[in-house]
């Protein structure tokens, strides 16, 4: 009698250790991105164009520099950026050397005052500044960029929090790897993407796990985008490092104990 109690209890014990040790797992079927669902599906050639049609905002900030043969001309129409020797390297130096649209939607350019640049892309702000400068300037390069393009990232992701982005455009994946890529208890199946618009804001939600999403209108993200990463369900019941030693080890001093008594 008693060693049967002792065999039930061993049976019982190593049970729930599978049990538990299953329950901890997550199927690789899930952490997969792109993934291919059938033999049918021989796609491989996606179309997106990278196009960004973002419109500047008040409150934006705008990099400016007008590059002309005469170095004179050139220090007039770049006061910000005058005399700084040293390298953009940080968001200050970023701020403090670019042009705040105000809440009118203007920014005071030097010699062509005021310029309405609410609602207009890039390349339109720096076409505008051209036609306004060819009065007073004949030969001139402009350059315009956009500084605060940041990218939010919450939730299962490594390193979660605020990235800037220096580049014209980034793409949902370029954007995960940047914080490091998400975690095992991911929900790819399941990314949302909160957008600002004219209206306020949306919530759109991507599958990662699927190929068509480089064909999705929310592939490529846009400047103050929040990407939240939801966790799988039954994450509270796993471990992002699971105790080995401390299981087999409680494992291994139970049965000595079983042994003992026996």
């Amino acid at each position: 009698m008693k060693n049967s109690y002792l065999i039930s209890f061993k049976s019982m014990l190593w049970l729930a250790m599978l049990a538990f040790l299953f329950t901890s797992c997550i199927p690789q079927k899930k952490m997969l991105y792109m993934q291919v669902k059938n033999e049918s599906d021989t796609l491989a050639s996606f179309n997106n164009e990278r196009k960004i049609d973002y419109r500047v905002q008040p409150g934006d900030n705008l990099y400016i520099r007008v590059v002309t043969l005469d170095e004179q001309t050139t220090v007039l129409l770049n006061p910000l950026s005058s005399g700084n020797s040293t390298n953009i390297s940080s968001d200050a130096s970023v701020y403090l050397t670019s042009y705040n649209v105000n809440e009118a939607g203007y920014l005071d350019f030097p010699m062509t005052g005021e310029i309405f640049v609410k609602n207009k892309s890039i390349d339109e702000i720096k076409i505008t500044i051209q036609e306004k400068l060819k009065v007073y300037l004949k030969e001139f390069v402009v350059i315009v960029k956009l500084v605060n393009y940041n990218i939010t990232l919450l939730g299962e992701v490594a390193r979660p929090g605020q990235y800037k982005v220096y580049q014209d455009n980034i793409n949902l994946f370029e954007a995960v790897s940047m914080s490091g890529d998400l975690t095992d208890y991911a929900n790819r199946n399941k990314v949302a993407i909160i957008r600002q618009n004219k209206t306020g804001s949306e919530v759109v939600y991507v599958d990662m796990t699927k190929r068509d999403i480089l064909l999705s209108d929310y592939y490529y993200l846009k400047p103050n985008d929040i990407v939240y990463v939801q966790p799988v369900k039954g994450k509270q019941f796993t471990f992002a490092e699971f105790p080995y030693a401390v299981v087999f080890g409680l494992i291994s001093s139970t049965i000595l104990i079983i042994n003992f008594v026996k």
